[in-house]
């Protein structure tokens, strides 16, 4: 999240993010997504995959998938439906964990080893947020309480550090000057791409490190979508964002990175090409990922 000012002032969000920390002092090292790690106010982390592969039973969703994400960087993953762009992006957080998917492969979030037998799957969800493709806003929860309901999940009780955890994940969403004054309304009562938004916001609550982002704009009109573009470009400032979308013009405006999967000749989905945006769309290396940019397969 933001850094301090220039003056040599002390840092609002750092500060927010100690008397969280402290809050839970009491609990484990590693046991919540409140000051374990590195906060988001530190930057973001470098997500490696080496070998990744996303298997459910006998059907391979994806395979020899191997690259790394850039902190503080957007990398969009593309290609058509069933190539195994969100089967990868689910893989991230150990989402599979409750699908019956089965991730081989090595996935590292910094230095820890995500699939480790040492990693709990919870450590990994602290540090890794997810924004689904449609807005899915607690519905019997106010707007603050579903900003603020990963903190209180974790064990943050005193209503003054929610008030200003959510007030800040609100501002860094964009949408605090919307909502500043409906707090405790129903979240259901906000339009579409307010609830997307909300939903970041949630997300952002707990300082991850890393933002998964499944199509976050699919269900929204062309004026909420470029709210969401602009928020995600602001973000990767304070976070590593990885986005799946279908839309080639979203990726290269927002990314600075792209991963193309295609299916195989098998019909597995597999990792085609991995680079700059500026080089993957308009010098691509293999011909596959040029007809597919260009609209000729897909």
């Amino acid at each position: 999240m933001p850094t301090g000012p220039d003056d040599g002032s002390e840092d609002p969000t750092a500060t927010l993010t100690a008397r969280l920390a402290d809050e839970l002092r009491g609990k484990p090292t590693g046991s919540t997504g409140v000051g374990t790690g590195t906060s988001a106010g530190a930057g973001g982390t470098p997500v490696t995959l080496q070998d990744v592969a996303v298997r459910f039973g006998d059907h391979i969703a994806v395979r020899d998938t191997t690259f790394t994400v850039g902190a503080n960087r957007v990398t969009a993953l593309v290609g058509p439906s069933g190539c195994g762009k969100t089967s990868i992006l689910r893989a991230v957080n150990r989402l599979h964990d409750h699908t019956g998917g089965t991730v081989t492969g090595t996935i590292r979030l910094g230095e820890l080893d995500v699939y480790a037998s040492t990693t709990s799957p919870e450590l990994v969800r602290s540090r890794v947020g997810m924004v689904f493709q449609r807005p899915n806003p607690f519905p019997t929860m106010s707007i603050l309480d579903n900003v603020v309901s990963g903190l209180r999940f974790s064990g943050v009780r005193s209503k003054t550090l929610l008030a200003e955890a959510g007030e800040a994940a609100l501002q860094h969403a964009a949408l605090w000057d919307i909502v500043k004054d409906r707090l405790h309304e129903p979240a259901l009562r906000l339009s579409g791409g307010q609830q997307q938004r909300l939903c970041i916001a949630r997300a952002l609550a707990v300082e991850p490190e890393v933002l998964l982002m499944d199509e976050p704009c699919s269900a929204l009109d062309p004026v909420a979508t470029g709210k969401i573009e602009a928020l995600i470009a602001e973000l990767a400032d304070h976070l590593t964002v990885v986005l799946v979308t279908h839309n080639m013009f979203q990726a290269a405006r927002v990314s600075h990175d792209t991963a193309v999967f295609l299916l195989g000749e098998d019909r597995v989905g597999e990792l085609v090409e991995f680079g700059p945006t500026t080089e993957v769309f308009g010098q691509p290396r293999d011909e596959r990922t040029k007809a597919y940019v260009t609209g000729h397969i897909g």
